[in-house]
This record gives structure tokens, C-alpha cells and sequence, in this order.
């Protein structure tokens, strides 16, 4: 055992002094060069020089710092194959399908919302252009082709106007509407008339005369219909109304409103022989594409220049808005598009992302970011990060020269 009884206090103080130097030292020396990294946060001048270390050594080379993170993170962790990764995962199915159908959802509510009818005028504005601009100039491009709408037209003269047939109450209203507006007592009297001419009266007679025979022929030659036709003409032209009620009594008398309503109730394209049939569908298809060849693309601009489509794009809202079947739809949609997006993603997205990544620019954020932060903020979160770090650092450089101090207390023991 070492001997200390012969000692002074002034030799022990000699002892004890290098390890408590040596730790004190250790400590403060690691703490001060772990504080001169951000301190002072601004370059100090002593008039107009500059004293050394200032600002701290992070704040003098911080831009040249954001870059080298930019450039480490882009480097190793953001990589253009990890960034597909990435896009994979934010793009998977049920994620897509939640946003567009969230999307949908809310382009409902906007429409509900939409209190001074900004989309109805959008919308109107889209369907006068497709009715007024669009649509003309589509159909003088197609109805230059042979076959335009051959395949439409066949289709709708098979399936309606070949079937179609009058039912019993639509023969009759259409035999009144016949005999009530389009042959009225009035203008078959009027068409007597008119037929009865002078030059017509003369025809009929002579006709009468030289083409009859036997019994006929007598009457023919004694009497003639001359007078006859002509006291006819006369008696529609002066007595009117007696003429208009005489002719009443005589369609009622012959049945002529049921002779037409079973006429029309028998008429149908079936009726009718294959090949007049077939001429006819032939005629009907020649009309119609020939009348939208000439006039189709008028018809349509004129058409969209006199409809109100504001009016209608807010009943299609209006519709759209309380429609149930558009809400029961939007998860359908949205899974549709989604699978849609997912197709499309697999055969291009690592051409999108190596396109995307110049344009996001991430290196040139993540400089830019660093550089703008303060030297306050970024010791601040430097040391959020690594505090119990940099903290063991400190000790570490308290032990070390506390160690160091002890072994300089040995070797003046020895010594």
C-alpha cells in the first residue's frame, strides 16, 4: 500500500487537480465546440475585420449544407425506383377509388350549393356550342359518306314504321281530324267549284256523248250533263251553307268517316309486297340522308340557336341533384376510373415519375428549404433530433479528461 501520511494538504491538492481539470476541461472544450457549430448564428466585426468562427460553422456554409443534403437524399433515399414505390402505394386501388369517389361526392355538393347557377350557365354555354357549332359541322363531315346513318334508318323503318299500325280510337280521331280539317264540307264544295269549269263542263259532256252506247247514248245526246253541271256550280256557288249541310248528309249517309277509320286501321307497310317494301325502306333512308346532307347541318345550328339551353342544363342539374340512381352509381364509377388509372399506371408510370421528378423539382425544395431555415430553427431542430447524442458527446469529453488528469496524478505519484 502507498504511504500518504507524510503528505501536505499542498502536495494532495497537486494530486487532485489533474483529473478534476482534465474532466472539467473535457467538458466545457467538447460542449463549446458542439455550440460553436451554430453560435453565433451572425458573423461578429471587431470595426471593419471579422473575428474567426463567426457566424458558427453550419450557419457560415449552410447553403453549401442544403445543397450536399439535397443532393444525399435525392441520391440515396429518394431515388426514382423508391419513388415508384412510393406512387404504388399512395396509388393503390382502394385509395384512387376513395379519392375520385370523394371527388364526385363533392362536385354533387358544389352543385347543390351552387346558388347563383354558375355551372348551369357553364353547362349551357357547352350545349349551345356541341348544338349550334359542333354538331353542323360534324354532320356536313359524315353525311359526305355513302353509307351515313344506312344502318340507323334500316333499323328504325323495321322496327316502327313497318310495324306500325293505327289502333281503333286512333283511326277514328285521325278520320275525324280528315274529314274536319283537311276535307271539310266547306272545301269540298269549294274544290267542286274550282273543278267545274267551263273548259272541264265541255270535256265531261263530250266525252259523255262520244263513249256511251245504247241507253246511255240516247240520254247522252237528248239531255246531256252540260246543264246539269253547270246548275250544280251554279247552286254551290249561291246557296252555301245548304250546300255545306247537303254534303254533311251525304259523308254521314254513305258512312264515308267509318269507311275511312277501317281503311286506315287496315293500312300498314306489311300490306305491301317485298320488293315495294323494300323500295320503299330504300326511298325512305335516300330521303332522309339526302335532307341531312342538304339541310341537316342548318336544321341543327338553327336548332341550337332557338333552344334556351341554360333552361335546360338547370333542369339537368335540378335532375342530376335529386336523381337517387347518380348516387347509388358513384361508388361504380369511382371503382371504374380507379381500375382505369391502375391500368394506365402500370404500363406508364416509371416514364411518369422520371418525367415528374424534374418538374417537382424535390432537390431544389429540399435546398432551398435548409437554406431558408434560420440558424435558430435549424439548431433548434438539430438538436431535437440528436440531443441525447450530442449530450453523451460532452460526457464522453468529461471522462476522457478526467481519465487523462488521473493518469498525470500517477505518473507525479511516481515520479
Amino acid at each position: 500500500m502507498l504511504d500518504l501520511t507524510g503528505l501536505t494538504i499542498t502536495d494532495l491538492w497537486i494530486y487532485f487537480v489533474p483529473p478534476i481539470a482534465g474532466s472539467v476541461i473535457g467538458y466545457f472544450t467538447n460542449d463549446l465546440a458542439i455550440n460553436m457549430l451554430f453560435r453565433p448564428y451572425r458573423a461578429i466585426y471587431i470595426g471593419k475585420r471579422k473575428l474567426p468562427f463567426t457566424p458558427g460553422l453550419i450557419p457560415s456554409n449552410q447553403q453549401r449544407l442544403a445543397t450536399k443534403v439535397a443532393d444525399t437524399i435525392m441520391g440515396s433515399l429518394l431515388t426514382p425506383g423508391e419513388l415508384q414505390k412510393l406512387a404504388r402505394r399512395l396509388l393503390q386501388t382502394e385509395r384512387v377509388q376513395g379519392a375520385i369517389l370523394w371527388m364526385l361526392k363533392l362536385a354533387l355538393e358544389q352543385l347543390e350549393s351552387d346558388k347563383q347557377q354558375k355551372t348551369a350557365k357553364v353547362l349551357g354555354n357547352i350545349l349551345h356550342d356541341l348544338f349550334s357549332q359542333s354538331l353542323p359541322r360534324l354532320i356536313k363531315v359524315l353525311a359526305r359518306k355513302e353509307d351515313f346513318l344506312e344502318p340507323q334508318i334500316d333499323r328504325i323503318f323495321d322496327r316502327i314504321l313497318l310495324d306500325f299500325q293505327l289502333k281503333e280510337p286512333q283511326a277514328r280521331k285521325f278520320s275525324d281530324w280528315i274529314l274536319e280539317v283537311v276535307l271539310p264540307a266547306d272545301l269540298i264544295r269549294r274544290g267542286i267549284i274550282d273543278f267545274l269549269t267551263d273548259r272541264n263542263i265541255q270535256i265531261i259532256d263530250e266525252g259523255f256523248r262520244e263513249k256511251t252506247s245504247g241507253t246511255y247514248w240516247v240520254v247522252a245526246n237528248l239531255f246531256g250533263v252540260r246543264n246539269s253541271l253547270i246548275r250544280l256550280r251554279s247552286f254551290c256557288l249561291d246557296e252555301k251553307e245548304v250546300t255545306n249541310a247537303r254534303l254533311k248528309e251525304l259523308i254521314l249517309s254513305l258512312q264515308i268517316r267509318d269507311r275511312l277509320k277501317v281503311w286506315l286501321q287496315e293500312l300498314s307497310l306489311q300490306n305491301l309486297p317485298v320488293s315495294t317494301v323494300r323500295q320503299l325502306r330504300k326511298t325512305v333512308r335516300d330521303a332522309v340522308r339526302t335532307y341531312l346532307q342538304e339541310r341537316g347541318a342548318d336544321l341543327l345550328q338553327n336548332l341550337g340557336e332557338s333552344v334556351d339551353w341554360e333552361h335546360i342544363a338547370v333542369l339537368i342539374l335540378n335532375r342530376l341533384r335529386s336523381s337517387p340512381t347518380v348516387n347509388e352509381s358513384l361508388e361504380v364509377i369511382s371503382l371504374e376510373l380507379a381500375l382505369v388509372l391502375e391500368r394506365y399506371l402500370e404500363e406508364d408510370l416509371e416514364k411518369l415519375v422520371a418525367q415528374a421528378i424534374p418538374i417537382l423539382a424535390i432537390d431544389k425544395v429540399i435546398s432551398e428549404r435548409v437554406a431558408a431555415t434560420s440558424p435558430e430553427d435549424l439548431e433548434t431542430a438539430v438538436q431535437g433530433i440528436v440531443k441525447n447524442e450530442l449530450q453523451a458527446i460532452v460526457n464522453l469529453g468529461g471522462l476522457l479528461g478526467f481519465v487523462v488528469g488521473l493518469f498525470q496524478t500517477v505518473l507525479l505519484f511516481f515520479n
